[in-house]
């Protein structure tokens, strides 16, 4: 079963950028596809990017053209680039094997002024 480890959460202000990673051991990387989802106070887990194994992303509407999913198959790691964040981006973010259906423990991302 593989085991994923985000990294890269903290507080940022509002207009302020932050990268996300997320490490995955115990699996042959390159054959996950992945994603990243949100989790805010109060609300339902949502789906923010996603990538396939050959490098298609998907995003949603609500950060496209902020958001930038991608990865590198020689570190075992997706990326989750996050620019011109604001206040409501506030959340958990977790990343996820859809191959495996596996979770990571998720980095806590906070935009406050």
């Amino acid at each position: 079963q593989p085991q994923l480890v985000e990294s890269g959460g903290g507080l940022v202000q509002p207009g302020g950028s932050l990268r996300l990673s997320c490490v995955v051991s115990r699996s042959i990387f390159s054959i996950n596809s992945m994603g990243w989802y949100r989790q805010a106070p109060g609300k339902q887990r949502e789906l923010v990017a996603s990538i396939t194994n050959i490098g298609r992303t998907n995003y949603a509407d609500i950060v496209k053209g902020r958001f930038t999913i991608s990865r590198d198959n020689t570190k075992n790691t997706v990326y989750l680039q996050m620019n011109s964040l604001k206040p409501e981006d506030t959340a958990t973010y977790y990343c996820k094997s859809f191959t495996y259906d596996v979770w990571g423990q998720g980095t806590q991302v906070t935009v406050s002024s």
